[in-house]
């Protein structure tokens, strides 16, 4: 915008005409921000505020008399406050190149000063304190034309062709000197010394190498010769423990097999007797109960039968006396012992019949011969009366 003026970040903007600036300045100070001047009214003009570089080299001489050629680097700026900028800029505002002209002619009378109370050693040893004193001392001045320094470095210090410096640093130089020759020396002789060590170590390995070759080649000639002896002994062994590996294998083998047959056929073929023997032996227990329950059953219907006949046979044995000539002697009596004598002979006979068909059922299994041997066992029994005789008891004989 026309008019308006807007200082760089390291300069200050100095604005004339008008009214006076702070302090009673004879311009307003402008910076970080812009500020719109009225053309023809107001004068503006740049003040830097960027660090500027002084050179200093001068002659000094110490207080021991000996001149020294110092060389110094100031590094400074115009500072940043309103007092420091508007004492720089009525100073420097017109020729700003004339700042580094000043600081050097400032430094190098300060240098010259604080050089010619000190010695060649303390200058030569403590340059930091030098370059201290002097940025001491020049501060105020400094301060006074708006400049502040940030270092002073001090680059050389030479004596020119005195030769004092090089004079008081030959007793450093010879002390060198000798730590070097003493250095070197001994550096020699541990070199001379390593050598040595390594010759030695290099004969001692020399020797152990040749000790352990030839330790290395007994053994293998012993383990040759082992070797060599022990061959058939070896294959021997080895054919050995083949063969007892072979036996046991077919030991194995063989037991395997046995009880796999034991579990093929020996544990079926028992199986199969023991499923026989009982079946064998519940057949000849139902073989048994049945036969005692025929044998029962015919013992009862003999019984039965024989039971049914008795009166049949008590009859032919009557039938049989009625044509005998039976004289009975004592009246109803005797005809009571007749009738009592043939019932008692009908159940002798009966329980005889029943013995004969218990022991021969016992002996062959086969049923008896019924009385009169027809083998029918329905048979009656015949009775024969003696018709020409009797007895002298009065009683009749049955045959």
């Amino acid at each position: 915008m026309f008019g308006y003026r807007v200082p760089a970040p390291d300069e200050a903007m100095l604005i004339s005409g008008g009214r006076r600036g702070l302090g009673g300045a004879p311009f307003r100070v402008v910076t970080g921000h812009g500020k719109f001047v009225l053309p023809i009214f107001r004068k503006t003009r740049f003040l830097t505020l960027s660090m500027c570089e002084s050179e200093v080299t001068e002659t000094c001489v110490t207080r021991q008399g000996i001149a020294l050629h110092v060389r110094a680097v100031i590094a400074f700026k115009v500072g940043n406050d309103h007092e420091s900028i508007i004492n720089a800029g009525q100073r420097f505002l017109s020729d700003q190149d004339q700042m580094s002209v000043l600081t050097g002619r400032i430094f190098a009378g300060h240098l010259r000063a604080i050089i010619g109370s000190m010695t060649v050693e303390e200058i030569v040893t403590e340059r930091q304190k030098l370059a201290a004193e002097v940025l001491d001392t020049s501060k105020t001045e400094m301060a006074k034309i708006g400049l502040i320094v940030d270092s002073l470095q001090i680059q050389s210090i030479d004596d020119g062709d005195t030769g004092y410096i090089d004079a008081m640093s030959a007793p450093h130089k010879a002390a060198i000197q000798r730590q070097a020759q003493i250095a070197q020396a001994q550096a020699t002789q541990a070199s001379v010394e390593a050598e040595q060590v390594a010759a030695r170590n290099q004969a001692e390995y020399a020797r152990q190498t040749a000790v352990v070759k030839a330790e290395y080649s007994a053994e293998v000639d012993r383990a040759q010769a082992r070797a060599a002896q022990a061959g058939p002994l070896a294959q021997a062994h080895a054919q050995q423990e083949v063969l007892d590996a072979q036996t046991e294998l077919a030991q194995r083998q063989a037991k395997l097999r046995q009880q796999q047959l034991v579990a093929e056929i020996v544990k079926p073929a028992e199986a199969e007797a023991e499923r026989i023997r009982v079946l064998a032996a519940a057949d000849a227990q139902r073989m048994k109960i049945q036969a005692e329950a025929a044998a029962s059953y015919d013992r009862v219907a003999l019984d039965r039968m024989l039971i049914d006949q008795l009166p049949q046979i008590v009859k032919e044995a009557a039938g049989g006396l009625a044509g005998a000539n039976v004289n009975v002697l004592n009246g109803a009596d005797g005809l009571g012992e007749i009738a009592a004598g043939l019932v008692s002979q009908g159940l002798t006979i009966l329980d005889s019949v029943r013995q004969n068909l218990n022991g021969q059922d016992s002996s062959d299994g086969r049923r008896p011969a019924d009385s009169n041997g027809d083998g029918n066992g329905n048979g009656l029994l015949q009775l024969h009366a003696r018709k020409d005789g009797k007895g002298d008891d009065g009683r009749v004989d049955v045959d």
